[in-house]
């Protein structure tokens, strides 16, 4: 294994999958993190002739995510990407109804285990030699779009776009690049039910229409192929005619 390093969380499956095999076909040595080790050695045996290195990682706990960034530099030397892609959301619940438990358990997946990454990427990218690297955080339209009931979900994509900034300011002395691809409507296991309908603001049920994952890894195969004197601040992917630009 060598040449350009790429970690990938939630990489077991979804978009996390679609974009590291992706990434893989390109030339990318990727190391799949994910909670759970079986569909990262599933997805790594599926593909044998691609350079696919499961790490199993908790982007939640600290000592895990360090653990996922050492061993990464002990195998590989370095790291030139990381797509901070896990994420969860919340059952569809209002402001005086979603528990604190449900709360902290959005904001510690999507926030804290973005942060977490970000900050031992970056330390990497900014000691290496060459310095530097780029980092691509999975956002959402939810950022500036919020669905019903998703207050959780919402507030940390909101975030990740304060998180996003802030890192590319940062990252400027160190060549580290960072940028967010907002998506919409991914064809994922979590949006299966878009097909039966979805919540809307004037609390009717709606099919939504949703796109190929394949085109969500071309973005980011994309954003991250280019030199790092480039950078995507932020992209959108979406389905054409999913409810989101306009009225519906």
């Amino acid at each position: 294994m060598g040449g350009r390093i790429a970690v990938v969380t939630g990489a077991g499956t979804g978009i996390g999958a679609a974009a590291a095999t992706a990434l893989a076909v390109d030339g990318w040595t990727v190391v799949l993190a994910g909670r759970r080790r079986t569909p990262l050695d599933e997805l790594a045996a599926v593909h044998p002739q691609l350079l696919l290195d499961p790490i199993p990682t908790d982007v939640t706990d600290e000592a895990s995510v360090r653990h996922l960034f050492e061993v990464t530099v002990a195998r590989h030397g370095r790291v030139d990407l990381l797509f901070n892609n896990a994420g969860t959301g919340a059952p569809p619940r209002g402001p005086d109804e979603i528990s604190l438990e449900e709360w902290q358990k959005v904001l510690n997946v999507n926030l804290t285990g973005a942060f977490l990454c970000i900050r031992q990427a970056f330390g990497v990218m900014r000691r290496q030699q060459p310095q530097g690297g780029r980092i691509i955080n999975n956002g959402s339209i939810s950022a500036y779009a919020p669905r019903p009931r998703s207050i959780a979900y919402t507030a940390t994509k909101h975030a990740i776009t304060g998180l996003t900034k802030s890192t590319a300011l940062d990252g400027r002395p160190y060549d580290i690049a960072c940028g967010q691809l907002d998506i919409g409507n991914a064809a994922t296991d979590m949006t299966t039910s878009m097909a039966e309908g979805v919540l809307q603001a004037d609390d009717s049920l709606r099919a939504e229409p949703r796109m190929r994952l394949d085109d969500v890894a071309r973005a980011v195969v994309y954003m991250a192929s280019l030199p790092l004197d480039s950078n995507v601040a932020n992209l959108t992917v979406m389905a054409t005619k999913m409810p989101y630009v306009g009225r519906g």
